[in-house]
């Protein structure tokens, strides 16, 4: 595990600032303590990581779940209880890890999963925008808020014209320049840039440039609301009291179980997704077995759940902020989690230096390798089957949320599949002439017909001519739909209305 140790180390750093944030403006949107986002960020990272056979994914508190967990509170009334859902969010997930139903994973089609990539890098852009500038007014979300075009232009627009911070945008435009600068340039000259990461050198700048500016009477001085706000605790028992536990009594109440099922599927769902996207952005092209991961998430949530954190998921941003910066082995994962555990016990009033502006810049770079130009050109030059899922998929993310817009983006894939199922139930040949002077169409049916191929095969047997002989061959197919024999028996009983006769082979 330790052989990539000089790969990972400084992933698991920047992988840890995308995290701290997250976790907390997670559980602000998800109404929960913000302590408990911290919380499934630890388990996130160390159990998840260790028990899941993904090599770069990251588990995490999810804003996919944010709005689930709202209104799951304002239904079972408090935290405690819904810790409780928690739990069995995390035994289903267990148990359909052990059904093996990882499986789920490989029917979603690469064009849709490239267009989910492509959808949350635009969509970090547009949330790290506001933070980039100074406008702090909410705390940054993650990669899937709903309709978050809606709730994040206008933000843009007040950011640029009323709330923008001298400070703030200053620190954001030093900090991308020294991020081009380092992945251009620096980090193909010596291996010292290699080892130390341009986003660590962004952080430290942001620390060091908030202390300036708090020292002087320009107006580079940055509020508390666009610094990173960790609860800070003075010692081991201040840190305890930060902990949740679940109140049992609510198995009483129906609605825990709805809503720990609902929970799971999502989680799971989510996971699923996020593992195939991060396994198509592996440089080594690994394949996670998803049952194992469905296992690992349960196990984090049964945990989550009993020590008051949030539901977990695994999770594009960090998984793939984690890629981006060279990780190599779970190990990044692991020590990400260990970082966040070790921060808020001793040095949450240091990291709560750290400008958002800083950590912005680091996710718009991220969002930016998600969703590069070049992404887009490829997928138009595959061809309008592969484009327009892709397209509509990014679309419908912007405008929706992730598991919308990832739905309707199969169900475009899918409406082509159909088609060429609809046009692929068959071959005919008709030139051939029986002894009757007859001409004989021979139609063999395909290996598998369904029923989706039911209206051609219907229209095909109904512009046949009056007076002629038609052979419907199955000796090749290996199934054919009940659908389809109905046609064929009930072709069979009106065919001598218009004199055609009519040869079985295999049917």
């Amino acid at each position: 595990m330790f052989k990539n140790f000089k790969q990972d180390l400084p992933a698991s750093i920047i992988v840890f600032f995308v995290a701290l944030p997250l976790c907390l403006g997670i559980a602000l949107a998800s109404g929960a303590p913000l302590f408990s986002g911290i919380i499934a960020g630890i388990i996130g990272g160390i159990v998840v990581g260790y028990a899941s056979g993904s090599p770069l994914g990251v588990s995490g508190p999810a804003a996919g779940l944010a709005v689930v967990v709202f209104a799951a509170l304002q239904t079972l009334g408090s935290w405690e209880a819904f810790l409780v859902a928690v739990i069995i969010a995390g035994i289903v997930q267990l148990i359909l890890g052990y059904a093996k139903a990882g499986f789920i994973a490989y029917f979603f089609p690469s064009s849709v999963i490239k267009g989910m990539l492509a959808g949350i890098g635009l969509i970090i852009i547009i949330k790290q925008v506001p933070h980039a500038v100074g406008y702090d007014a909410t705390f940054e979300g993650d990669e899937t808020l709903p309709s978050v075009i809606n709730d994040n232009v206008w933000e843009i627009i007040l950011s640029v014209y009323e709330k923008l911070t001298p400070g703030a945008l200053l620190i954001s435009i030093i900090s991308m320049a020294i991020l081009i600068l380092w992945d251009v340039y620096l980090t193909k000259k010596s291996k010292v840039f290699q080892i130390l990461q341009g986003p660590i050198v962004v952080v430290g700048l942001g620390i060091l440039f908030f202390n300036l500016f708090k020292t002087n009477t320009l107006p580079f001085v940055l509020d508390a609301d666009q610094l990173v706000r960790l609860p800070v605790t003075e010692n081991l028992s201040q840190f305890f009291q930060n902990f949740y536990f679940p109140d049992f009594s609510i198995l009483s109440n129906p609605d825990v179980y709805k809503i720990g099922v609902v929970m799971a599927i999502i989680a799971s769902v989510e996971t699923l997704l996020c593992v195939e996207a991060t396994d198509k952005l592996d440089p080594y092209k690994r394949v996670t077995p998803t049952n194992r991961e469905l296992k690992a998430q349960g196990l984090g949530n049964l945990i989550s759940g009993f020590v008051g954190g949030l539901p977990i998921t695994q999770v594009i941003v960090r998984s793939s902020a984690n890629i981006t910066f060279g990780a190599r082995s779970k190990l990044s994962t692991i020590l990400h989690g260990l970082f966040l555990l070790i921060s808020v016990i001793a040095v949450a009033q240091y990291l709560n230096m750290i400008p958002l502006a800083s950590l912005a810049a680091i996710l718009i770079m991220v969002g930016y390798k998600l969703a590069k130009v070049e992404l887009f050109v490829k997928s138009f030059k595959q061809g309008f089957e592969q484009f327009l899922p892709f397209i509509v998929t990014v679309i419908s993310i912007l405008l929706s949320d992730l598991l919308t817009g990832i739905m309707i983006g199969v169900v475009v894939s899918l409406a082509f599949t159909l088609y060429h199922s609809y046009k692929n139930s068959h071959f005919m040949s008709e030139n051939l002439v029986d002894v009757k002077g007859h001409r004989v169409h021979h139609i063999t049916l395909a290996e598998q017909v369904t029923f989706f191929n039911k209206a051609s095969i219907i229209n095909l047997l109904e512009k046949l001519p009056e007076q002629s002989k038609v052979v419907i061959d199955a000796s090749g197919s290996t199934f054919v739909d009940h659908d389809i024999l109905e046609v064929i028996a009930d072709f069979k009983l009106h065919a001598g209305f218009k004199k055609i006769e009519v040869e079985t082979i295999g049917i």
